[in-house]
């Protein structure tokens, strides 16, 4: 029996996506539920599976953009099948050949190094049509790079743009030795974040406030209890939850940033569901934590562990990232000592977070060393007004320096 293998629904909003990678080849034999390929879209990046166990064959190559409901492969149950040494971008341009040239071209695959086959996969180059320059005639890893971008191809389109284009006083671009470099088409993920960053600073009238923080009292709270903490709740206590509290509480406080503008009405929102950013080997991702005002330290600490995990392991749905109202995004991880933080559309506003650094502060008269953290407010100055921004920023500095103010709400 024959099984067709498509691609699944994924919302209404997602109508296609990029095959980004196969698990499996050509002629394997697979298990039900067994993972076969990674769908990238415009949202998520989402995971195909085998409906049923049998021999596999691949009708779509790696990288090639596909609809829903798109035919991607089939499955054999009936059988019991060997594994094929055939390329995925063999399998979806399929060539007449003779016997002899598709027993040679079957062994210069089969002889080939991981490193090679997994160049193979992601860029759709099939090895045995590369000239190889290894031992016996066997293709490296530097012939695959070369054979992706090469000297011959850059020349070509030099030739082909047009003259006026290039002016006098433009640098001669000159082909690279092969191997050093190489392209790989943007992810479909990629490509979204950077229209929706575009598309941020254009529409929205963008403007950063800041402010600094002396972090001594929540450091000592953290070695204070942190123990007491991990043994009661399973997590430890971070940085994080205090923040999220506090941006609730200014929330609360200064309504105007918990709002969007829809055309010429503002929407005001009632309830605190905060988009924290996650870095990813694949972008940037912003799931929602819930109904931060409902949760206490321990719940925000493990909703925040939930969805980094989530996304790290690309498990992410399209509604882990639908209603945020604020955003949190902390650069401090990485080093980052300042930045401004860009609007996480439609949202108003977005609060940076940075590196904590030891630095001499003149408290009481005094010069002190205290771990300072510098705060970023980007916000909308459409609907948001630099006095509501200062306030808000101030809200969270007191918060953050007197954590009795959260228990307390003032």
């Amino acid at each position: 029996m024959i099984i067709e293998v498509k691609i699944p629904p994924l919302g209404e909003s997602i109508l296609s996506g990029v095959l980004a990678k196969w698990h499996v080849k050509t002629g394997d034999t697979v298990k039900k539920d067994q993972p076969l390929f990674e769908l990238e879209t415009d949202k998520i990046t989402s995971e195909g599976v085998a409906e049923s166990a049998g021999v596999i064959t691949l009708k779509v190559a790696t990288g090639a953009e596909v609809k829903i409901g798109e035919l991607v492969a089939t499955l054999d149950t009936a059988s019991g099948g060997t594994t094929s040494v055939s390329s995925p971008a063999s399998e979806a341009a399929p060539k007449a050949a003779s016997p002899s040239a598709a027993s040679a071209k079957e062994g210069a695959s089969a002889a080939a190094s991981p490193a090679v086959r997994r160049l193979a996969a992601d860029t759709g180059i099939d090895p045995a049509s590369v000239g190889g320059t290894g031992k016996a005639g066997r293709v490296t890893k530097g012939d695959m790079l070369a054979a992706a971008v090469t000297p011959k191809e850059i020349a070509a389109a030099i030739a082909s743009a047009p003259a006026a284009a290039v002016p006098d006083s433009a640098p001669v671009v000159t082909a690279q030795p092969a191997g050093k470099r190489s392209r790989a088409k943007m992810s479909k993920l990629r490509q979204t974040i950077a229209k929706r960053l575009v598309s941020a600073q254009h529409e929205a009238a963008m403007l950063t406030t800041f402010n600094e923080v002396d972090m001594s009292a929540v450091m000592a709270l953290r070695a204070k209890y942190q123990d007491d903490f991990v043994k009661k709740n399973g997590v430890k206590l971070g940085f994080m939850s205090f923040f999220t509290k506090a941006v609730v509480h200014a929330l609360k406080e200064v309504p105007a940033i918990n709002a969007q503008l829809d055309g010429d009405e503002v929407v005001q929102n009632h309830y605190y569901d905060i988009s924290m950013a996650v870095s990813t080997e694949k972008g940037l991702v912003v799931p929602v934590v819930r109904d931060c005002d409902q949760l206490d330290m321990a719940g925000i600490e493990k909703a925040i562990g939930e969805v980094a995990k989530k996304a790290r392991d690309n498990k992410l749905g399209l509604p882990d990232f639908d209603g945020g109202c604020f955003t949190i995004t902390n650069g401090g991880i990485f080093g980052s000592m300042l930045s401004t933080p860009i609007i996480n559309a439609p949202q108003s506003a977005i609060l940076g977070l940075h590196a904590i650094n030891e630095r001499p502060m003149a408290v009481n008269g005094q010069v002190v060393i205290r771990p300072m953290m510098y705060l970023a407010l980007s916000y909308d100055h459409r609907l948001v007004d630099g006095k509501e921004a200062v306030t808000f920023l101030l809200k969270i500095k007191q918060a953050i320096e007197d954590p009795t103010r959260l228990l307390l709400s003032v």
